[in-house]
């Protein structure tokens, strides 16, 4: 939908905020690319939470939740996890208490397959929303890690649609990602094939991320919230599981809390930002 006025179109003389999202996501891969190279990385690709004294940070909060940088949201560890899928309504993003109307901020919104514990390839379709000014951007992207993400391009979506997202593994080095848009009926998919990365299905994801550009986390937006319904991850022997038991991520950044996630029921997982 796109008949909010409060919706700008994002283009400018010298290109778009969307052209700006792919760039940066571009650059997080390509940073993530880096790293693994060198040997120097986390294996699960969500970064620990430094606290200002370069101590990681402690769990002073609840048992469950563990505490990242970069990372919100929930995931399954298991075994033969072989899709994901979740549905989020696309929120008009803020800049942040104290943000400049200069600078952009972004957030992202994922679902995935071993993004956590799996140390050889992650399978993962979302969307980016961003502000700068009056301005924003949306748009939906697929990725099989340590390749780069790519943009659906010409596909639309706008604050307010329903959009749908879901992975599948055909095998551990074969698969799709898929995005739908409920709100138009317009939706958009990639497949992969003999990837050189194999995938270990033991992770399903559904996450909330202020991701990375070159060597550092880009601005993240004040997103307001992000609710995946539906949440549903698909296992080998045919099984179908929620999010009950998953584990619960929060992003900290300079030891404050900017995200309040959980779980409602079997098939929710919610995130507020409270920075």
């Amino acid at each position: 939908m796109k008949t909010s006025g409060l919706i700008a179109t994002l283009i400018f003389a010298s290109g778009s905020l969307a052209a700006l999202g792919t760039e940066a996501r571009r650059a997080r891969s390509a940073e993530k690319i880096a790293v693994r190279s060198a040997g120097n990385r986390n294996s699960n690709l969500r970064f620990p939470a430094i606290d200002t004294d370069g101590s990681l940070d402690e769990l002073t909060n609840n048992s469950y939740v563990e505490y990242s940088t970069n990372w919100a949201g929930a995931v399954l560890i298991g075994t033969g996890y072989n899709s994901v899928t979740g549905t989020v309504t696309v929120p008009k993003p803020s800049i942040p208490s104290g943000g400049s109307s200069r600078t952009t901020y972004y957030a992202s919104a994922w679902v995935g397959l071993d993004g956590d514990t799996c140390e050889t390839a992650i399978l993962q379709t979302g969307i980016d929303v961003g502000i700068q000014g009056t301005s924003y951007v949306y748009e939906a992207w697929y990725e099989w890690y340590p390749d780069y993400s790519y943009t659906f391009t010409g596909f639309a979506i706008s604050a307010g649609d329903s959009i749908r997202m879901t992975v599948k593994a055909t095998s551990k080095t074969a698969g799709s990602a898929t995005i739908e848009n409920l709100t138009t009926g317009k939706s958009t998919s990639h497949s992969f094939s003999s990837q050189t990365q194999s995938l270990c299905e033991t992770n399903a994801e559904w996450i909330v991320e202020d991701f990375q550009s070159g060597s550092s986390l880009v601005p993240f937006a004040d997103f307001g919230e992000f609710i995946f319904t539906d949440a549903k991850a698909t296992t080998t022997g045919g099984s179908t599981v929620g999010v009950s038991g998953a584990t619960i991520i929060d992003i900290r950044q300079n030891s404050k809390v900017l995200t309040d996630c959980g779980t409602s029921g079997t098939y929710e997982v919610y995130c507020d930002y409270t920075g």
